[in-house]
C-alpha cells in the first residue's frame, strides 16, 4: 500500500471538498493530562469537542463523539469499541455508506483520534478511510474554509464486516505473552512505560515484553504531520520490529495504540491488533502481570 492509501494533504483535501464520494469527518477530542501536567478531570476524563466543531469546522465535515457513538455503552472496560450494530447505525445516520472514502481529522498533534476512527472502520472492515495529514490545525493555519454550518447527509448504508483479528482482548494478550513470535508495542511515553509516572487508579509500569513506541515519536510535532516513511521505518527498526511478524498493540484506553497502528502501516507492516482494554483494563487486573523500567 501507498502513502495515499493512508493520508491525504490540505491541498487534496481542498481540491475536493464537494466530491459526492466523499465524507469529511471531525472527531476532535481530549484525553486527561498525566501527573504534574495540570488538574485531573473526575473520572478518565475522555472528552469529545463538540464545541470546537460548531464554532467551525472544514465545510462539509460531519462530527463524530469519539466518546459515544464509535464506543460501546454496556463495556465495563472503558472506550471500547463499538459492536458491529452499533458502529454500522452511527456511520449510516452520519452519512457515512459503503461507497464513501471517510478523511477523518482532529487537532491531537499525533493525529489520535483521527486514526482511532480510521482503526474502528478498518475493525469493522472498511477499508476506504484516510487521515488528513496535519488534520484542523494546518488546514487554519493555511487559512483554508471553514465552516459553521452542520451537513444533512442523507442516510447511507453502513455494511459490517468485521475483522475480529484486529482486536485484542486481555486473555489474547496474556496468550501471545508465551508465543516467540509475538511483538507487543506500548505506544504510551516513557514516564507511563517505565512506571515513572501512573494515571490516578493505575498501576505503574507495562506489560512484560512490550516495546516502547510513544505515538509522538511517529510525526513531526511541530507541524502535526506524519514522518517520512523512511524515518518511521528507522524508528520501528530501532525497536527491534520485524515486519513479517504480528504487531499487538496498546496503550491506555485502546486509543493512542491506533496511532501505533497507523504508523506500522505507513511504514509497510501488516495492519495489526489492537488491544482495545489496554492499560486501563490490564492494571486493574491483579491477575495480570505487569513490569517496571
Amino acid at each position: 500500500m501507498s502513502r495515499s492509501d493512508f493520508l491525504v494533504t490540505t491541498e487534496w483535501l481542498a481540491a475536493h471538498l464537494d466530491d459526492a464520494g466523499v465524507r469529511i469527518v471531525d472527531i476532535r477530542g481530549s484525553v486527561p493530562p498525566l501527573p504534574g501536567q495540570g488538574a485531573q478531570p473526575a473520572g478518565l476524563g475522555y472528552e469529545s469537542s463538540a464545541d470546537e466543531y460548531a464554532a467551525g469546522h472544514l465545510p462539509g465535515a460531519v462530527f463524530l463523539d469519539w466518546t459515544r457513538d464509535i464506543v460501546d455503552p454496556d463495556d465495563a472496560v472503558p472506550v471500547q469499541v463499538a459492536g458491529a450494530e452499533q458502529f454500522a447505525e452511527a456511520m449510516a445516520h452520519a452519512g457515512i455508506g459503503d461507497e464513501h472514502l471517510v478523511v477523518a481529522y482532529d487537532t491531537h498533534p499525533a493525529s489520535t483520534f483521527a486514526t482511532r476512527l480510521w482503526w474502528a472502520l478498518r475493525y469493522h472492515g472498511h477499508q476506504r478511510v484516510v487521515v488528513l495529514d496535519g488534520g484542523f490545525t494546518k488546514w487554519q493555519q493555511e487559512n483554508r474554509p471553514v465552516d459553521t454550518a452542520v451537513p444533512q447527509h442523507p442516510r447511507a448504508t453502513f455494511t459490517p464486516h468485521t475483522r475480529p483479528e484486529l482486536r485484542a482482548t486481555a486473555e489474547d494478550v496474556l496468550a501471545a505473552l508465551d508465543k516467540p513470535d509475538t511483538q507487543l508495542v506500548d505506544a504510551r511515553d516513557p514516564g507511563q512505560y517505565t512506571g515513572e509516572i501512573a494515571r490516578p487508579g493505575n498501576r505503574p509500569g507495562h506489560i512484560p515484553g512490550a516495546v516502547n513506541v510513544p505515538r509522538e515519536d511517529l510525526v513531526d510535532l511541530t507541524t502535526g504531520t506524519w514522518r517520512p516513511t523512511a524515518e518511521l521505518t528507522r524508528i520501528f527498526a530501532a525497536a527491534e520490529l520485524d515486519p513479517d511478524r504480528p504487531v499487538l498493540a496498546y496503550c491506555n484506553g485502546g486509543v493512542a495504540a491506533s496511532t501505533v497502528l497507523f504508523g506500522l502501516g505507513l511504514a509497510g507492516y501488516p495492519l495489526g491488533a489492537n488491544y482495545d482494554g489496554s492499560w486501563n483494563e490490564w492494571s486493574a487486573r491483579a491477575d495480570l502481570p505487569v513490569e517496571t523500567a
